[in-house]
């Protein structure tokens, strides 16, 4: 492709997208293909020879876009929000149009000195120690298998272990904690069994008390306490664990403490919101994802730690390729965590954080939590409906109860619930299981999303309500 077609392509491609930014309102927010449609609509093997991208485009519109579920519809309340913003979009543009492997300094400075800069913003921003620095991982589920090797390695009793010890390290999660930290915990090299899932109370947070006898009980069988994991803003209620309480039980028994705040994060922006951050500077890591409330595309996540030191002894690598003549006197963030190669992801932060600004990021999330806080009172004032976890921010956990039915009963009505109303498409609303409760979950959190959205999403529920116990 020749440079002027490309950069026809280009203005085409630019104004689609925004038309699509301005009309996906009105498509279903829920993709309504049946499995294996789109495959049946492919070809078996590539083309021999180039297409034009005019037809490429055409394909795109007409196989893809049917069996793509809208993210970025002002409807969206399912799972948690993965915003984008025209600021984002922009400069996810340029990174692919630059293609830097940023691996090193040397093979982009601009972007090893971008990143530590606006790692400083996001610190500066949630209300973070000063003296903490940060990196940019994909994932949070990265930044947490990140965090939990960290530990294992600064553990004293790692090498012992790896001779064949009988103490091996254990780890400490809530119940309610994500499925990433399991799975962390297994690719690590703990192993299974060595995961504590500590219990939560009424709240659905860890109780600091089952934590401290579960390590306590660890130590008496000869087995090694190395790592919690406490959560604040959980996938099923968004409950938030006491990072004080745990905080000081880690410290006054030496244990690596990580906070996975992958979602509520973002809410600590709030001057008011920053008590969810309590005790925070008692833990050793934390992570938190800009790809999910602060309009930044996926993948972008900021990976926070105390001592940075331990974690790039942890990852840091010195094969001869790689080294240059600035390694001592620069980040070099290849040795901040797993992956070689990385994106230039701190550009499209920077856009955001420029284009928006701390206040308008504030503004979004302050109006997110009153538009959850609003849904949580029609909830509330209904006598067939109950709310099933409390409201800390803009998760809200509730289902259809009239009194009359069995919980069996109740899971089966709700689920029918659930998808008359995902079947509309014009809302999306996802589910968890609250204390074995089949739970609906509504997310406020995408950019778009107005107030007359959320009353749509109410009129819904209730009116699909009424027709099922009809």
């Amino acid at each position: 492709m020749d440079i002027e077609l490309f950069r026809r392509h280009g203005h085409e491609f630019v104004d689609w997208i925004a038309d699509y930014f301005m009309n996906v309102e009105k498509l279903p927010v829920m993709s309504r293909v049946e499995p294996g449609e789109i495959k049946k609509r492919l070809p078996a093997a590539p083309p021999e020879r180039g297409e034009p991208m005019e037809r490429v485009f055409e394909d795109f519109k007409d196989i893809i876009l049917p069996g793509m579920t809208h993210w970025q519809h002002p409807g969206w309340f399912a799972y948690f929000p993965a915003n984008n913003s025209p600021a984002s979009v922009l400069a996810e543009l340029l990174t692919a149009g630059l293609g830097a492997q940023c691996m090193v300094w040397q093979t982009s400075p601009a972007a090893a000195e971008l990143e530590e800069t606006v790692m400083d913003w996001l610190r500066g921003m949630i209300g973070l120690p000063g003296g903490w620095s940060g990196v940019i991982q994909d994932t949070a589920s990265n930044a947490t298998l990140c965090a939990l090797i960290t530990a294992r390695e600064a553990s004293t009793e790692f090498e012992s272990n790896r001779r064949g010890a009988r103490d091996p390290l254990v780890v400490y999660a809530s119940t309610e904690s994500h499925s990433s930290v399991a799975k962390a915990v297994k690719i690590a090299g703990f192993g299974a069994d060595n995961l504590r899932l500590i219990p939560a109370d009424a709240d659905f947070a860890m109780i600091p008390d089952r934590l401290e006898e579960a390590i306590v009980e660890d130590e008496r069988r000869g087995l090694r306490p190395c790592a919690v994991v406490a959560t604040v803003g959980t996938t099923s209620s968004g409950a938030v664990d006491p990072l004080r309480p745990v905080g000081e039980i880690c410290r006054r028994r030496g244990l690596w403490l990580h906070v996975d705040a992958a979602y509520a994060g973002t809410a600590a922006v709030l001057p008011e919101m920053r008590r969810l951050l309590d005790g925070v500077e008692l833990a050793d890591s934390l992570v938190f994802n800009p790809h999910k409330w602060m309009l930044t595309n996926f993948d972008c996540s900021a990976h926070f730690v105390r001592e940075p030191g331990t974690l790039i002894r942890t990852f840091e690598i010195h094969p001869e390729y790689l080294k240059t003549g600035r390694d001592a006197v620069v980040k070099n963030y290849r040795d901040w965590g797993i992956q070689l190669g990385r994106r230039f992801r701190a550009l499209k932060l920077w856009f955001v954080l420029r284009a928006y600004g701390v206040e308008g990021i504030r503004d979004m999330v302050r109006e997110h939590i009153r538009l959850a806080r609003l849904f949580q009172s029609w909830v509330g004032a209904r006598p067939d409906f109950e709310l099933l976890a409390p409201v800390p921010l803009s998760v809200v956990c509730f289902r259809w109860n009239d009194g009359r039915k069995n919980e069996e009963e109740l899971d089966l009505f709700n689920r029918k619930l659930l998808d008359e109303v995902n079947a509309s498409g014009r809302v999306f609303l996802s589910q968890t299981a609250l204390r074995g409760r089949f739970t609906l979950r509504l997310v406020v959190g995408q950019r778009t999303t107005e107030e007359r959205h959320v009353r749509q999403a109410w009129e819904l529920l209730t009116s699909a309500a009424e027709r099922l116990k009809a």
